[in-house]
């Protein structure tokens, strides 16, 4: 039997709300690799996702392989996302109500390649378009070149975002927090700020 097309939804409200906790259950999945190597839980999760509950303006683009979603990408206006990723713009004259934030696009490894990846930014970016936003932006986890944990023939994104319009915003380095994993607690990670006009 031939496997379901893949589809690729825009799901907003209720419909967004809905699919939060299989959002969760992908990022944990996803993000236990290179580069994040997260430990995660779902009690983390449900209350990381809360902010796409509360913002009317938030948006979940999911990847379906029949009715399992296989991929997700989220975005919100900057405002409604969390305090530490803002931060990397407050001085530098820019208004939060021009910035949409791409958060996590996660995919499942057998899926990528199709071009996914594309559509997750160009959903969110047109989201974004609609809302009057006038920058994109999303961050991008830091880590050694050497650390001990990257895989041989780790792949580097930067091209990928690159060929979609975004460059690293000069100086701009936030932080969060999350349990690395085989790590006792919560460490403070760098990620870089991202930035494209819309």
């Amino acid at each position: 039997m031939s496997r379901p097309a893949i589809r690729v939804d825009v799901l907003t409200g209720a419909a967004l709300e809905t699919a939060l906790d299989d959002v969760a259950r992908l990022r944990i999945e996803v993000f236990r690799d290179w580069p994040y190597l997260y430990d995660g839980s779902l009690e983390y999760e449900r209350s990381y996702l809360q902010s796409y509950r509360d913002s009317a303006d938030a948006i979940l683009v999911g990847a379906f392989d029949g009715d399992r979603l296989i991929g997700a990408a989220t975005g919100t206006p900057m405002e409604d996302h969390a305090d530490d990723f803002a931060a990397a713009f407050t001085g530098d004259g820019t208004d939060l109500s021009d910035i949409f934030y791409c958060a996590e696009s996660v995919l499942l490894p057998e899926y990528r390649s199709l071009g996914i990846g594309h559509q997750f930014f160009d959903l969110r970016e047109a989201h974004a378009r609609r809302l009057g936003r006038r920058i994109s932006s999303f961050c991008a986890v830091i880590r050694p070149e050497y650390h001990p944990m990257r895989p041989e023939g780790a792949r580097d994104l930067a091209p990928f975002w690159r060929r979609r319009g975004y460059a690293p915003m000069p100086g701009a380095v936030v932080h969060f927090d999350w349990t690395d994993l085989g790590e006792p607690r919560q460490t403070r990670k760098p990620l870089q700020v991202w930035v494209k006009n819309l």
